[in-house]
């Protein structure tokens, strides 16, 4: 089994133009298994890691360490082994080379300089809070910079979580036109799950994320910010110091506005200090990698049961959905404005993203079909007298009711079909109907208009008390009629 770095490197190395020959040759993997991941670059879970014979003596290393930082492996090992300690001096040493703390001189930093198009480095950016009614929200800024030209891109967000990082680098990609060869980031969870000297281990569903678009991920070493300095000395403190003072909003939408218009009309407009030219006259859109044919969705995605009162549960609110959803599991998919509803990857709600807690976000016409669907609505006349027509009936009024179709109307237009083409004729299109999942008054209606005679030829006699006509009466089973017929002719 392998893991997603070496997948990330497969398919990195095949979009740099090598044969396959040559990718096996230089991650030592076999030719099929290239072929097998560039095919399909799914991974399957990778094995779970062994305990090691070191873990019950960390505690006791991490103290002989405060005492001695310079204590040799050797030294170690002997008082380890009065302990118990029965592993060789290698893993030892290993482990000491990860953990013994080092004291390095301060170097000289190289300033370098990328080519267009190369590299882009991102950091995020903390701003406070921001009020919802009584609740409080924390503000985040991402900052993403093109390297070359310092063009500056920033997305406001109440969350530093994985889709939404992915949600700002993707709507970064597309402010650029493109996509670069290098992305330079720090050692956040969302990138980087563990970094050990020249070893990175990098975050399974960033590396995903990324693959469809070639990038090479590089996460700066630990502790040196000076790594990533053009936006993290650059880009986050400018934001903070001339975006950010003396500003007011409103909500979320209203600040990424006013950032959207300072990014164009100041940030990407003024004088670099260090390039001497501005960024959206430096940059080059055109050294941008093309962005490909199909975008991930970088949207917040969870599951959640329709509750009794037709509504769901996320990111601390209720948000309605149709009333026949009641009990069903749905998946919910948000971003920054807005949150979906899909049942069967079919959206059956949209609903304005909220930002403050404990509140429920209704649609007008969920409430009405809750109305419809309220169970006062199966005790009227109408519905009785329909059921009273038997099992099809009853499992045709059960399926329609599933639909967003007004209940009371379809029952009232079904009988209306059964007085003008009979009973048998209605209840054999419902059972048509049914077999091809087809549920509502206008399927059962054009079966009747094709394919049957209405048997009615005089209208009723209408009485001068309207509520008089409306009355339904249950029409008698005959099949329980020939049952007791045929049983006494037996006795």
């Amino acid at each position: 089994m392998i893991d997603r770095r070496t997948i990330f490197e497969i398919h990195r190395l095949a979009h740099d133009g090598l044969s396959v020959r040559k990718i096996a040759a230089t991650l030592r993997l076999s030719r099929p298994t290239v072929h097998k991941y560039l095919d399909d670059p799914t991974a399957p879970a990778t094995k779970p890691t062994r305990a090691s014979k070191l873990d019950p003596f960390k505690d006791d290393i991490a103290r002989m360490l405060e005492t001695d930082p310079k204590v040799s492996a050797a030294v170690i090992r002997q008082h380890l082994q009065e302990r118990g300690f029965e592993g060789g001096a290698t893993i030892v040493r290993d482990y000491l080379s990860h953990v013994r703390p080092s004291v390095q001189a301060k170097a000289a930093f190289i300033r370098f300089e990328s080519d267009p198009g190369v590299q882009c480095q991102i950091d995020w950016g903390h701003f406070g809070s921001v009020p919802y009614g009584h609740t409080q929200r924390k503000l985040y800024c991402l900052a993403v910079i093109e390297c070359h030209s310092r063009l500056l891109y920033l997305d406001f967000t109440h969350s530093q979580r994985q889709e939404t990082l992915h949600r700002g680098l993707l709507g970064a990609f597309r402010f650029f036109q493109g996509t670069p060869k290098e992305l330079v980031h720090d050692n956040m969870l969302t990138a980087v799950i563990e970094h050990q000297g020249p070893v990175v281990r990098f975050n399974d569903q960033f590396l995903e994320f990324l693959r469809p678009f070639h990038i090479n991920p590089i996460a700066c070493n630990v502790n040196q910010p000076q790594e990533k300095g053009k936006v993290e000395k650059g880009a986050i403190h400018y934001i903070r110091h001339n975006f950010w003072p003396l500003r007011s909003f409103t909500n979320l939408d209203d600040l990424q506005a006013q950032a959207n218009h300072w990014r164009d009309q100041v940030a990407n407009r003024r004088v670099h200090r260090t390039t001497g030219f501005r960024p959206i006259e430096r940059f080059r859109p055109e050294a941008m990698r093309p962005l490909p044919e199909f975008l991930p969705d970088c949207r917040d995605t969870a599951v959640a049961k329709v509750h009794r009162d037709f509504a769901i549960l996320f990111d601390g609110n209720a948000y309605s959905a149709p009333p026949w959803a009641i009990a069903k599991t749905l998946t919910v998919k948000a971003d920054h404005r807005h949150v979906t509803l899909y049942f069967k990857d079919r959206a059956i709600a949209t609903h304005t993203r909220c930002w403050g807690r404990n509140q429920r976000l209704e649609l007008p016409g969920h409430r009405q079909a809750a109305q419809q669907h309220h169970p006062r609505h199966w005790l009227s006349p109408e519905v009785t007298a329909f059921i009273a027509l038997g099992d099809v009936a009853k499992t045709y009024l059960e399926q329609l009711a599933t639909t967003q179709q007004p209940l009371q109307k379809s029952v009232k237009k079904l009988l209306d079909l059964k007085d003008d083409y009979g009973t048998h004729a209605l209840l054999e299109a419902m059972e048509r109907a049914s077999r091809h999942k087809a549920y509502g008054a206008h399927y059962i209606e054009n079966i009747l208009y094709q394919e049957m005679t209405p048997q009615r030829q005089h209208p009723p006699v209408r009485l001068k008390q309207d509520h008089l006509n409306q009355i339904r009466l249950d029409e008698p089973s005959l099949a329980e009629f020939d049952t007791f017929v045929i049983k006494r002719s037996q006795s």
